[in-house]
């Protein structure tokens, strides 16, 4: 009986995740809770749920490619949890909430974080890139175009059209470039970075050869090498971005 229970194989998602057995979510719950905990402390700073981004943590947060490059570093991912008034709050909790919780249970805990903290970072890194470097940017719209993108790649994946998601992204987009106060680029490299991340982790996977027991581990190894491929390109890039202000600082 023992040596049969060893060759019983775990029921797996396409992204090599076990298959959940309820249908619990607590990272995007956990993720929610924080964005909110966070945005009252904002409040009770400043006084006030409108103006919470006079508070001195959104100001330590927000994301500004020149205090980054002169060493505020946090501000990449810390700029991800802070909001601009309740109604961005609400939008992106509530789309996190929708996405978040489906992209979770597919992924798993550890490919689903690895999933939203490099879209976050893929936003950062757009926005270095491509925005006003004097400006300040923050919210969690980079990580949540991010999980569209990994939706997007899922459905390819499970061979289902992802037409209803390429149809939110580009409704999306659209306001991005509609509304002047909406960072699109931050939009755009966390949509780039979560859809890319999210292609390795379902796709890799089953580019395997060999016997079935190796197969398996060569498989995930890929697939999380192309996390880190795609972490290292974000980084390179601000790391890029960061040198060339400093230059132009004179620092």
């Amino acid at each position: 009986m023992r040596e049969g229970n060893k060759n019983v194989r775990t029921a797996q998602t396409v992204a090599g995740a076990p298959v959940a057995r309820s249908a619990k979510t607590p990272l995007t719950f956990a993720l929610i809770a924080v964005n909110v905990v966070i945005f009252g402390i904002t409040a009770a700073q400043s006084g006030s749920i409108t103006s919470n981004f006079n508070s001195p943590l959104a100001r330590e947060w927000s994301l500004n490619s020149v205090l980054v490059a002169n060493g505020d570093l946090f501000r990449l991912i810390g700029s991800g949890f802070v909001h601009i008034g309740p109604i961005h709050l609400l939008v992106n909790m509530f789309a996190l909430y929708l996405i978040g919780r489906d992209v979770e249970l597919i992924l798993g805990r550890s490919r689903y974080l690895a999933v939203y903290f490099l879209s976050l970072l893929g936003g950062s890194a757009s926005v270095m890139v491509l925005e006003n470097p004097l400006a300040a940017t923050a919210g969690a719209s980079g990580a949540v175009f991010g999980l569209l993108g990994a939706q997007a790649v899922i459905l390819l994946r499970l061979k289902r059209s992802p037409a209803p998601v390429l149809i939110i992204i580009a409704l999306n987009i659209f306001i991005s470039v509609s509304i002047p106060s909406i960072s699109l680029w931050g939009h755009m490299g966390g949509l780039v970075a979560g859809a890319a991340v999210t292609a390795g982790l379902v796709f890799l996977p089953n580019r395997r050869s060999g016997p079935e027991q190796s197969r398996g581990s060569a498989g995930v190894s890929l697939a999380w090498l192309s996390v880190i491929a795609v972490a290292v390109v974000c980084l390179g890039i601000i790391a890029v971005r960061v040198l060339d202000l400093r230059a132009q600082m004179g620092l």
